[in-house]
C-alpha cells in the first residue's frame, strides 16, 4: 500500500553521527591524518592562549573548519557557517555535536592574528610533511621549484601615487572614474591604497599588468608532494630568491637536484646552487643569450627525469587556483596571503596522502 506523506518533527534521534558517516567516505582517512597533525601541534596552541579567562573555541576546530572551506571550495566564512549549521558531515569532521551552536562568522577574523603570530599554517604543513616522511613517501634528494602569480584583492583604481598633491574629489567615492591615459605607473612611485603590499606586475609581453602577490612551491619529485611554500611580492628575482630560501630549510644529507623552468637559468642562481651542493636541473634558456646550464649537466639521464617530474608542480598550482580559490586572494597583505597559501598547500598534501594510501593498499 502507499505510504502516507507524514512530516512530523522528531524530537530525538538514536543514530549517532559516527554511524551516519559511511565507513568508506574519503574524509575518514583525512580526518585521521588531520587529528594526528593537530595533536602534535597542541603545545604550540597552548602558547597562543592565556591561562585565565573564558575558554575559547578550540583552534583545532577552527582549523578543521577552514580545511573544509578549502576542500569544498566554499568562497566565504559566512557560507561555511551556513554549511556547518545543517551539514552533518561537516559537523562530524569539525567535531561538533548535533546540538552545539554555530559560531559567529567573526570568530575567524578575531583569531586570524593569533594564528598568524603563531605561524600555525607553516607548523601544520610541517606536521603533514613529517607524516609523509614517516610513511617513506618523500624523496630526500630530488626536488622541483616554481612560482605563480596570485591576484591581489585590490583594483587598479587603488594604485595611487605615494607622493604629490591630491587630485580633485572623486565623482563617485565608491567607484570613482580614473583616467590612466598618459600616466606612468611604477611600484617605486605608486602603491595600492587597498593592499599596499601588492605589486603591479605582468606575466610577460602581451599580458596586462595587475596587482599581484607571488606564491612559491618546493616539491619533491617522487610523489609530487609539497615540501615547502611561501609568498613574496612579485619581482624579477623573487622566484630565484625564494628557491634559495626554501632549499636552505630542506634537511640535507648529501647532494640534491633541483628542477626548474628557464626563468631560473641565470649564472648567479646556478652558481648559488652549486655552492649549496645542489645540481641545477634547470631548463636551458637560449633566447638571445648563452645558457648557464651546459652539457656536463644535460648529458646525464637524471636531467631529463627532473625535467619531466618538474611539470607536476603545475598540478599543484591548478588545484590551488581552482579548488582552493587562490586565483584571486580574499585577503590583504603578504602575511595573510602567505598563511592561506601555506595552509592550502597542507590541505593539498592531505588529499595526495589519502589518494596514495588508497593506491598502495
Amino acid at each position: 500500500m502507499r505510504g502516507g506523506d507524514h512530516q512530523s518533527d522528531t524530537m530525538f534521534s538514536y543514530i549517532s553521527m559516527e554511524d551516519r558517516i559511511p565507513q568508506d567516505h574519503p574524509l575518514r582517512p583525512m580526518r585521521s591524518l588531520v587529528d594526528a597533525a593537530l595533536r602534535e601541534m597542541s603545545p604550540r596552541f597552548a602558547q597562543l592562549y592565556a591561562w585565565t579567562g573564558r575558554p575559547s573555541i578550540a583552534p583545532e576546530k577552527l582549523l578543521r573548519a577552514q580545511l573544509l572551506q578549502i576542500l569544498y571550495t566554499i568562497r566565504s566564512e559566512r557560507l561555511l557557517m551556513e554549511q556547518l549549521d545543517y551539514n552533518l558531515l561537516f559537523r562530524w569532521f569539525v567535531g561538533l555535536h548535533l546540538d552545539d551552536p554555530i559560531w559567529d562568522v567573526t570568530v575567524f577574523t578575531k583569531n586570524r592574528e593569533r594564528l598568524l603570530a603563531g605561524d600555525v599554517a607553516r607548523g601544520f604543513l610541517e606536521q603533514v610533511v613529517a607524516e609523509a616522511r614517516a610513511r617513506q613517501l618523500l624523496s630526500s634528494e630530488h626536488f622541483s621549484v616554481d612560482g605563480t602569480l596570485i591576484e591581489a584583492w585590490a583594483s587598479l583604481k587603488s594604485f595611487q601615487p605615494t607622493a604629490g598633491p591630491a587630485g580633485p574629489p572623486p565623482d563617485d567615492p565608491g567607484n570613482p572614474t580614473v583616467d590612466f591615459h598618459g600616466e606612468r605607473r611604477r611600484n617605486s612611485t605608486h602603491a595600492s591604497t587597498t593592499d599596499p603590499e601588492a605589486r603591479l606586475f605582468r606575466k610577460g609581453r602581451g599580458h596586462e599588468a595587475k596587482l599581484y602577490h607571488q606564491g612559491h612551491v618546493l616539491m619533491e619529485n617522487r610523489h609530487g608532494l609539497v615540501v615547502d611554500g611561501m609568498v613574496t611580492p612579485p619581482t624579477g628575482t623573487a622566484e630565484r630568491e625564494a628557491a634559495v630560501e626554501m632549499l636552505g630549510r630542506v634537511p640535507c644529507g648529501g647532494r640534491l637536484t633541483l628542477g626548474a623552468d628557464k626563468a631560473y637559468d641565470t649564472r648567479e642562481f646556478v652558481g648559488l646552487l652549486q655552492e649549496m651542493t645542489v645540481t641545477p636541473h634547470v631548463t636551458q634558456n637560449t633566447t638571445n643569450r648563452m645558457s648557464a646550464i651546459d652539457g656536463r649537466t644535460t648529458r646525464h639521464p637524471g636531467y631529463a627525469l627532473s625535467q619531466r617530474a618538474r611539470m607536476r608542480i603545475e598540478e599543484i598550482f591548478g588545484w590551488l587556483k581552482t579548488v582552493a580559490l587562490l586565483r584571486k586572494t580574499r585577503h590583504r597583505g603578504t602575511a595573510r596571503v602567505e598563511w592561506m597559501f601555506v595552509f592550502a598547500l597542507a590541505v593539498y598534501n592531505l588529499v595526495r596522502l589519502r589518494n596514495l594510501e588508497a593506491q598502495l593498499t
